[in-house]
């Protein structure tokens, strides 16, 4: 059993670090760097479609008992919620595209997406960490925008995913296969595009 104080430091690494959060801090970020004012606007619209919206499709479904919680942590679970998920970020890439939205946010999604698509076809298998998926990714691209300087908050992603661990929701081997999907589809799709 996880002792209590760690088990609340697990907790809040865990809400804190989930993927909705990571996103609602990148995306308007990463706008801003390549437009300003206006780019952060084209952050929020991005964030809108990968991160809120995403956020309330989960939401509805753990009212509806189609999943557990708001992490949906069975691994069949998540094979029923991904094309909510996934049609909520793939609208928002075509709007972001067709609306002609800074280069670095639309770059920015379309990592996105393709580290989605690689953890859907891993979920059909197995089950891996989105969270370590995604702030290794996050970390990645704040690191390719801002400079390597950045790789300095690496030991926030392994909290994430000590968090993870701690609170039986995946094993090390899961983690570390987040870590790594999260940093090896994003950061060629990001630099490629961007």
């Amino acid at each position: 059993m996880v002792p209590r104080g760690e088990a609340r430091w697990a907790w809040l690494l865990s809400d804190g670090g989930e993927p909705r959060n990571w996103i609602l801090f990148l995306a308007p970020l990463v706008g801003w760097h390549d437009g300003g004012w206006a780019g952060i606007g084209w952050g929020v619209f991005a964030a809108v479609f990968t991160a809120v919206l995403p956020t309330l499709i989960l939401g509805f479904g753990e009212r509806r008992r189609y999943w557990g919680d708001r992490h949906v942590r069975r691994r069949q679970d998540r094979i029923v919620a991904a094309p909510g998920v996934m049609a909520s970020v793939i609208t928002g890439t075509a709007l972001l595209y067709g609306l002609r939205a800074p280069v670095e946010v639309t770059a920015l999604v379309t990592a996105m997406l393709a580290v989605l698509l690689a953890l859907l076809v891993i979920t059909f298998f197995w089950k891996v960490s989105v969270h370590s998926a995604v702030a290794s990714g996050a970390l990645t691209i704040l690191a390719t925008d801002f400079g390597p300087w950045l790789l300095v908050l690496t030991p926030l992603v392994v909290l994430i995913g000590w968090s993870r661990i701690r609170l039986r929701c995946h094993t090390v081997g899961q983690v570390t296969v987040g870590v790594l999907i999260g940093a090896a589809v994003s950061a060629p799709v990001y630099t490629l595009l961007g």
